[in-house]
C-alpha cells in the first residue's frame, strides 16, 4: 500500500512494520487462534483441557486471529513536511493527522538511538527522552520543542526528513 504526497508537501515517507521477528510472533499468534477456532467449531473439539467458551473464542479469533495481523498490515507511521508544519499519522492508532506547527519547534536533528533501551521498543512510546513515533530502525529525527519537550520520529531517510524541517524552521533570534 502506498501512499500519495500531498500536493505541496517537502518530504512524504510511510514506514511500514518490517521486521521479521514481530511478523513472525503475529503469524504465530494468529495461527494459534485459527487453530483454535477450526478444532472448536469444526471438529467440536475444544482445545484444552479447560476450553473458551465459543462467544469468548470468537472475541479472540477476530481480535488476534484477524484483527492483529490487519493492525501490522495496514498499520505504520506516514510522516510529512508541509508548509505549516510536519503531519504525522500511525494507523491505526493516530487516524487523524496530528501537525507539529515549526512555531513550537525549537531545533531538529538527526541521532541514532536504541529503541528498546530509551524507549521500551517501537510504536508510539514515551520514555525518559520524551516520546517516540518509529517502526523500524535506530536513526531519526529528534524535535525539541520551545517548551522542552522532546520528539523522536524514526525515519528511514531522516538526513533528508531534518533538511526538509530544518528550511522552515526560524532562526533563533
Amino acid at each position: 500500500m502506498t501512499q500519495e504526497m500531498t500536493p505541496g508537501a517537502a518530504f512524504s515517507e510511510t514506514q511500514r512494520f518490517r521486521q521479521r521477528w514481530v511478523w513472525m510472533l503475529v503469524l504465530f499468534i494468529a495461527a494459534l487462534m485459527w487453530f483454535m477456532a477450526i478444532t472448536q467449531f469444526c471438529f467440536e473439539n475444544p482445545f484444552g483441557e479447560r476450553f473458551m467458551p465459543d462467544v469468548l473464542l470468537i472475541v479472540f479469533w477476530l481480535l488476534f486471529g484477524l484483527g492483529l495481523p490487519a493492525m501490522f498490515y495496514y498499520g505504520g507511521l506516514i510522516v510529512e513536511v508541509r508548509s505549516d508544519g510536519i503531519y504525522v499519522r500511525f494507523p491505526p492508532f493516530i487516524i487523524s493527522e496530528k501537525r507539529l506547527a515549526f512555531d513550537d519547534i525549537k531545533t531538529c536533528e538527526v541521532r541514532t538511538y536504541n529503541a528498546l533501551k530509551e524507549y521500551g521498543g517501537w510504536g508510539i512510546k514515551y520514555g525518559k527522552g520524551g516520546k517516540a513515533y518509529n517502526v523500524s530502525g535506530n536513526v531519526g529525527v529528534q524535535l525539541v520543542f520551545n517548551d522542552s519537550k522532546r520528539l523522536l520520529i524514526g525515519s528511514q531517510r531522516s538526513e533528508e526528513l531534518c533538511r526538509a524541517i530544518q528550511t522552515r524552521l526560524k532562526p533563533n533570534s
